[in-house]
């Protein structure tokens, strides 16, 4: 019994290290696995978020052509209802991904500008004029958009900082254009049509060949009129008539021609 016992012991010995490196094996197996899992949740995520971005731009763009809409009369009742309905339903389609982007996890909380930057990990660039750490740009698309967010919800100071912001850094992109536009229409929100006028001026000398021209010509009209320059008006409205026939915007200027 005494030897049994002890050749037991000795093949226990014999069999523990064989064992053990069986288990290290398929921990390593099973650490291989959760690292790609991860990889793949890392580019779901960020799929997730390009696409709720291009959903957040979308409802800007709604809501913004429904306040147009509403703020010069120029759709039929018919029309604005089925913009809301639009918007509504843009909305709750972006609420119900956010919601279920950070269910799973996949939506960080932002963090206020500057956050987490240090002298050791700076997150930023350094200014080559004085030396110091700045926080680097945005992304094109990032900055448009928050600009284009803040015009939807009437903030016009911060949306013409924002396309500003945006012109300066990118000069020569497709939306460049876009962004000097907008800052018409939100000089024209805030009422102050002389300095539309000039934004949308800038528009025509800068971008000559922007498809924003028919609408900003338009636009233009409309803020003469406000200051009661009806024949500049008119002149506004013929040209993009005239020139852009077939256009939105030359629907518009005819009912201004034949209010």
């Amino acid at each position: 019994m005494r030897r049994i016992a002890l050749f037991a012991a000795l093949v226990m010995t014999i069999a523990l290290p064989a064992r053990a490196d069986k288990d290290c094996k398929r921990m390593q197996i099973q650490v291989t696995v959760l690292q790609g899992q991860i990889a793949d949740w890392q580019r779901k995520a960020a799929d997730n978020l390009t696409e709720l971005r291009r959903l957040t731009e979308l409802v800007a763009e709604q809501n913004a052509l429904l306040k147009n809409a509403l703020d010069e009369g120029s759709q039929q009742d018919e029309a604005v209802l089925t913009s809301m309905r639009d918007l509504g339903d843009s909305v709750s389609e972006v609420m119900e991904r956010l919601e279920a982007l950070r269910m799973a996890g996949n939506v960080a909380t932002p963090v206020a500008a500057g956050a987490g930057l240090s002298a050791t990990d700076p997150g930023g660039v350094v200014d080559p004029n004085t030396g110091e750490i700045v926080a680097p740009v945005p992304a094109p698309r990032e900055l448009y958009t928050q600009a284009y967010a803040d015009y939807a919800r009437g903030n016009y100071d911060l949306a013409i900082q924002g396309f500003i912001e945006y012109m300066s850094h990118y000069p020569e992109t497709d939306f460049t254009d876009n962004a000097q536009y907008w800052i018409g229409w939100c000089l024209y929100g805030k009422k102050e049509y002389a300095e539309a006028i000039e934004a949308w001026n800038t528009l025509f000398r800068n971008f000559p060949s922007s498809d924003k021209l028919p609408d900003g010509r338009v636009k233009k009209g409309m803020a003469l009129e406000r200051l009661g320059r009806r024949s500049q008006a008119l002149v506004e409205y013929r040209y993009v008539v005239d020139r852009y026939p077939t256009s939105p915007a030359a629907r518009i200027a005819r009912q201004r021609l034949n209010p």
